[in-house]
């Protein structure tokens, strides 16, 4: 039987795992309602969250707060994992996405001014946000066993795949990047378990 470390993931009774799952379900509402009231043609289809929080987007602070808020979750969770690689690759995922709602995509309406330097940045914190991902699903599959490995790599391919597909049909961009989102969260906060050996192994360390 796989042995998992239950002490983040066992209940959703755990004060910590009851707020990150408020705040994923919190970004679950924002990105599906929050389109209907931002600009003109913004389409959940086509268009990306970032697009929600993107400069002069109307209500663009809602989206923001909402990825601040998601990666302090995140970053909070993994770093209680008591694994070191969940911590660090956790902790690096999770501020590179509190980041990108500190940094705003650049306009999606025509004459305003960008701000070229939040944009740059919010586009290097977005491409952190996945590769992070990536590695923490990547390494979490070969550090486990059973569902556990079989689901972080199933993620990791998703989060490559999707990656890809936003690249090749930008028409439907919107759509593949809540899919990942939704994934990736659902897995973090309500299906994640590090072994136990991590746990025993790590805290064994002078």
């Amino acid at each position: 039987m796989e042995r998992v470390d239950d002490s983040v993931t066992a209940s959703a009774m755990n004060p910590v795992l009851a707020m990150a799952r408020l705040t994923f379900l919190a970004f679950v509402f924002v990105s599906l309602v929050l389109p209907f009231f931002s600009f003109e043609g913004y389409s959940i289809v086509e268009n990306t969250t970032s697009h929600l929080g993107a400069q002069r987007s109307p209500h663009a602070w809602v989206m923001n707060v909402t990825f601040i808020a998601l990666g302090l979750a995140a970053s909070i969770v993994l770093a209680k994992t008591q694994s070191l690689y969940h911590q660090v690759i956790g902790v690096c995922f999770g501020i590179s996405l509190l980041l990108t709602g500190v940094f705003r995509h650049a306009p999606l309406l025509g004459g305003i001014p960008v701000d070229v330097f939040h944009d740059q940045l919010h586009s290097v914190f977005a491409s952190t946000t996945g590769f992070m991902f990536t590695l923490l699903a990547v390494g979490h599959g070969f550090m486990t066993r059973g569902r556990q490995r079989l689901v972080g790599f199933s993620l990791a391919g998703i989060a490559i795949v999707v990656s890809l597909g936003m690249w090749l049909a930008p028409d439907f961009m919107g759509l593949l990047q809540r899919f990942m989102f939704f994934s990736a969260f659902w897995w973090l906060f309500f299906y994640m378990k590090p072994h136990k050996d991590l746990r025993a192994k790590n805290t064994a360390l002078p």
